[in-house]
């Protein structure tokens, strides 16, 4: 670089030693010692150091001010204006010129620099001066003249203690003018410089900002290099814990941006690893929470606690963990979302439900847990008891579990137990509803009324072993258990006024363990106690009612259970138990009901028919009283009392048209009538249409055989009918055959015979289920089909014009012989002969037609002749195979076969062959011995 000026110049460098406050000069002459920079040799000048005058740094400066106000002498000037800048530096007091002046002095002074340059010599330090002039610009909103001079000192001067500085200047000059690649080059020299700390503090800083600046790509730079800001002054602050005024802006905003950068790239994920690469930070929790209060305070709150749970995932033993937890509660009830902020509690506590994390946590994270468990464990309560059944369950267990958990940590404990014992007893689990009443009632000390609610509590777990062992609950218990915790209960509560109540209780559930003897004695004890209420004495009643209709004494039952009414209707009881009486006439119906079956049971129809047609005058309209009339029917069609059975369910179902056993009547009136030999009572029963809706196609094909069996075929084929013409496929061979045999049955039966026939031929051809008698029915019928279009093929006429007649003809004998084919398909050699003769008549028939049609009138003899010629021809071949086709028919004879169409074909034989085949035939029997010589 070449140097700034080039005339000889004479520099004065002065500055103070802020150790010594002392004045330090030498001399250097460019002119003699070289012409550039690099030839330069300081001279250096002794000095002396004195102490400063006291006197108070603000009247030096005012002196100075006055100095450079007064003085016309440039390098005077200057001079004053660099002891007031060094002043500034060494004291704490203000001594600077106000704002305005300052620019009207720099101004000033610029004219003062220029000058001295002029002149080309200056007594005081150069990099001094070009640092002024730097700044006078600046002032005087010279910005680029301001930098020139700045990047001459840097150039001219590296070793210059300005220079970290003036660096500084450039770097901030590029960032203001948006050159941040260079911004970042010149904060890095900085950085490497021999500045301050605080210097390079603030260089690391806006180099780090310089990064960021420049965009996505320089994120991770920027990264680094903000955290190498916070390590830096992490570790000169004790970890952020005496953070200077000075730097306490820096500091929150080198926070803040590093979030701004995580929240602008990937989020928390950006941040652990940036966190990463630096190889962990012990202020990365506070970087993570600046992040989710960067998110929290952008309404972003879904990621806030995205953040927060990061972290307590990634560094679980981290002593700030409880904290992040806690904070997702403020995110979720900031953003307004209760339920969200109710599942962050839920998350807080079960993160230490654990003794051994719960004993880590600091009190007041001690403290909030039990507040987070309570509040959660009323809320689940309460919602339970406002919501919908089907979500109580699960609300009534979750605060349960919140109240158990906090028992044990509670000052509170008695309360808190009995509040789980409730909330689990609303959701059905009576297993920890039972421990938890019971921990409530007798670990507690209630004798000294630390909790006045025990007794309460023991007897809602006496309650609850009591409906385990009426299986209302799922708690294992037995009577036994529950006679145990009695005798704890008055042994613990002795004055407690349930025990008379409890005791009546016990002989009913001995009566359920079918310990009759002690629940009689329970219920005699119970009803001579002194403090037993009408109540409980009904209650023996009832007791020892069950117990004699247990052991099958049922007059006796019948007297406890009028015993028991009589106590109703004497208004002994509270008028509640009015509700009971029908309860009791219903034992008292079951009573006699049971004698019914007792006496049925024993054969004797007429005793258990009155019993269980009395049962009606005990219990008038009741559900039993009904079944007592339905099971006199039973017993009458038991005993095949058949007539008297039919009357007694008719009344029935006439009396009874909406009960629930109705249905079942007709099918007992149908066993009724079958058995009876009323085969179509029977199936029209079946047919009867209950409520507008017609039997199901079972039913009807059952009605149907029984009207077949009784010979009531208009009925029956009424149902044949509707059947087929359902126009459904057979899905297998049970349905193929049944179809066939009901189209079978209309055809002998001469309904629609023609329609049947064809679909029997046709339904057997296309099924692949087949029976002996299918095969047989359809085979006739094709046979018959086959006789019908022979018919027709015979009655078509061979008559002028021959060929129209002679096609017309030709297809009725295809149509025949198709039939014809289709019953040799089906029956083959079942109906061999028959169908030969009917082919072999077809030909003859031919035949014959064809000789006996007429020839065209306008033939000569001659044509006549030749024409009657052709037609012999023709007729001949279809003479030869139906002589051919009887002849096959006569040929079976050897086969040692004879029938109706063979006796035929020979008949036709004869006719044309009288000679061979018109003689008399003898038919005997030939039995083949067997010969013992052989």
């Amino acid at each position: 670089m070449k140097p700034v000026v080039s005339i000889s110049l004479t520099v004065l460098f002065t500055a103070f030693a802020a150790s010594a406050q002392a004045q330090e000069s030498f001399r250097v002459e460019l002119g003699r010692d070289g012409e550039t920079i690099a030839d330069m040799r300081p001279v250096f000048l002794e000095f002396q150091s004195r102490p400063m005058p006291a006197i108070s740094p603000t009247e030096v400066a005012r002196r100075y001010q006055r100095l450079f106000e007064h003085s016309d002498e440039p390098e005077v000037r200057i001079d004053a204006l660099n002891r007031l800048s060094n002043i500034q530096k060494v004291t704490d007091e203000d001594v600077s010129f106000s704002e305005e002046r300052e620019q009207q002095v720099y101004r000033q002074a610029l004219e003062s620099y220029e000058s001295i340059l002029d002149r080309g010599a200056y007594q005081g330090r150069l990099d001094e001066l070009l640092y002024q002039m730097a700044k006078a610009h600046a002032y005087t909103g010279q910005a680029e003249e301001s930098i020139d001079r700045l990047r001459q000192l840097v150039g001219l001067y590296p070793s210059s203690s300005l220079v970290p500085e003036a660096r500084f200047r450039i770097a901030e000059a590029a960032f203001s003018a948006g050159d941040y690649a260079e911004a970042e080059s010149e904060y890095s020299r900085v950085i490497s410089s021999d500045g301050t700390d605080s210097l390079k503090t603030k260089a690391r800083y806006m180099r780090g900002w310089s990064q960021y600046k420049q965009g996505s790509s320089a994120r991770t730079r920027a990264a680094k290099t903000f955290l190498a800001v916070l390590d830096g002054v992490g570790e000169e602050t004790s970890g952020f814990r005496r953070i200077p005024a000075s730097d306490a802006e820096l500091v929150d905003d080198t926070f803040r941006i590093v979030a701004l950068m995580a929240a602008e790239d990937r989020g928390v994920e950006s941040l652990a690893s940036w966190l990463t690469d630096a190889g962990g930070k012990g202020f990365g929790y506070l970087l993570y929470d600046r992040l989710a209060d960067y998110y929290a305070s952008n309404r972003r709150f879904e990621d806030s606690v995205a953040v927060n749970n990061a972290f307590v995932r990634d560094f679980q033993a981290h002593n700030a963990v409880p904290a992040f937890l806690a904070q997702n509660v403020d995110v979720w009830r900031m953003a307004g979302q209760t339920d969200r902020a109710r599942a962050s509690r839920a998350e807080y506590v079960q993160a230490f439900a654990g003794d051994a994390r719960y004993q880590q946590l600091a009190k007041a994270d001690q403290e909030r847990w039990q507040n987070f468990s309570r509040s959660l464990a009323d809320y689940h309560y309460d919602q339970a008891e406002e919501g919908q059944a089907e979500r109580q369950v699960a609300s009534f267990r979750l605060a349960g579990g919140y109240y158990s958990q906090l028992a044990g940590r509670s000052s509170q404990k008695g309360d808190v137990l009995r509040l789980a014992g409730d909330a689990f007893l609303q959701a059905g689990d009576h297993t920890d509803a039972f421990a938890h009443y019971q921990r409530a009632a007798y670990d507690t000390d209630h004798e000294n009324k630390e909790y006045p609610g025990a007794a309460d509590a023991a007897w809602a777990a006496i309650v609850i072993q009591r409906d385990a062992l009426d299986n209302r609950n799922s708690l294992p218990a037995t009577l036994d258990d529950l006679a145990a915790a009695a005798d704890r209960f008055a042994a613990e509560f002795p004055e407690d006024e349930r025990q008379a109540g409890l005791t009546a209780d016990i002989a009913n559930r001995m009566l359920a363990e079918h310990r009759y003897a002690d629940a009689l004695r329970f219920a005699e004890l119970a009803i001579a106690h002194p403090l037993v209420s009408p109540a409980e004495r009904y209650s023996a009643w009832v007791a020892a009612g069950e117990a004699n209709l247990a052991m099958a004494s049922y007059g006796l039952a019948e007297n406890a259970w009028r015993q028991a009414l009589a106590l109703i209707s004497e208004g002994l009881l509270q008028e509640g138990r009015a509700k009971d009486t029908d309860s009791l006439k219903r034992q008292l119906a079951s009573s006699i009901y049971y004698q019914g079956e007792k006496a049925a049971s024993e054969g004797r129809t007429d005793t258990a028919v009155a019993h269980f047609q009395r049962v009606e005058s005990a219990f008038p309209g009741s559900d039993i009283a009904i079944k007592g009339r339905y099971d006199a029917a039973n017993t009458l069609l038991k005993a095949e009392r058949w007539q008297a059975a039919v009357n007694e369910l008719t009344r029935f179902r006439t009396d009874y048209p909406q009960h629930d056993l109705t249905p079942t009547v007709g099918e007992k009136l149908v066993f009724a009538y079958q058995s009876s030999g009323q085969l179509v009572r029977a199936a029209d029963e079946i047919m009867r249409a209950d409520e507008g809706e017609s039997p199901s196609w079972d039913q009807q094909l059952r009605a149907a055989e029984l009207y077949h069996k009784a010979e009531a075929h208009a009925r029956r084929n009424r149902i044949y009918v509707a059947w087929l013409n359902r126009d459904s496929a057979a899905a297998d061979s049970e349905s193929h055959i049944l179809s066939q045999t009901l189209r079978q049955r209309l055809v002998l039966d001469d309904v629609e015979p023609r329609r049947y026939r064809i679909e029997l031929v046709e339904r057997e051809l296309a099924s692949q289920w087949h029976s002996e008698d299918t095969l047989v029915w359809a085979g006739r019928a094709a046979i018959v089909l086959g006789a019908e279009e022979s018919e027709r093929f015979a009655d078509v006429p061979l008559q002028i014009p021959l060929a129209e007649s002679l096609a017309r003809k030709q297809a009725a004998l295809s149509a025949a012989r198709e039939r014809l084919s289709q019953a040799e398909k089906l029956i083959g050699e079942g109906a061999g002969s028959e169908i030969l003769f009917r082919r072999a008549e077809l030909y003859r028939v031919m035949a014959q037609d064809l000789m006996m049609s007429e020839a065209p009138a306008n033939l000569s003899d001659l044509e006549a002749t030749q024409y009657r010629m052709l037609l012999e021809e023709e007729a001949y071949s279809f003479e030869e195979k139906a002589i051919d086709l009887h002849a096959r028919n006569h040929r079976r004879l050897a086969e040692g076969r004879f029938d109706e169409w063979m006796e035929r074909s020979l008949q036709v034989l004869a006719d044309l062959f009288p000679g061979r085949y018109d003689r008399e035939v003898r038919w005997m029997t030939w039995n083949e011995e067997v010969n013992d010589d052989a």
